[in-house]
């Protein structure tokens, strides 16, 4: 599958993980940024790239996204605002909301809030969104198409 992952400062060390754990699980990584740490990055720099190579293509169902920042709140507030992007969020506790997030919501991007979750709860997050198929239900279906009516 092809990740396209970024983060801010806040996420950079993590985001530099993240990309072994992909690469080494056979995925094909592009990073978006930030390439060095530097306290005083903006977020949307690095993030708002990812959802916009998420978005485009034809094939949305081979792309997804990983961004990381310190809450993952502004992250995730950043890449929505791209037509076509899902973006979901996880900053700790019980990783049954990534699931449902695929299954029901069909998330495209998965933000990460990396000053609440270790590397390997980090992993466990990404693997289970990598992993996890959108169900394809007639009401999940209806229910996206009215966001994309918007």
């Amino acid at each position: 599958m092809k990740i396209y992952i970024g983060s801010d400062h806040a996420g950079y060390e993590l985001k530099e993980k993240l990309k072994i754990f992909l690469k080494e699980s056979g995925h094909e990584v592009t990073d978006k940024g930030a390439f060095k740490l530097d306290s005083d990055d903006d977020f949307p720099d690095f993030i708002i790239p990812v959802a916009e190579a998420v978005a485009e293509g034809p094939e949305l169902e081979e792309r997804r996204g990983i961004i990381l920042g310190g809450s993952g709140e502004g992250e995730a507030m950043s890449a929505n605002r791209i037509d076509g992007v899902r973006a979901t969020e996880y900053y700790g506790g019980d990783p049954e909301i990534i699931k449902v997030s695929r299954e029901h919501n069909d998330a495209n991007i998965l933000s990460l809030g990396a000053r609440f979750v270790t590397e390997e709860e980090a992993e466990e997050a990404v693997r289970l969104f990598l992993e996890t198929k959108f169900s394809g239900d007639e009401r999940h279906i209806r229910r996206l198409k009215k966001l994309e009516a918007e």
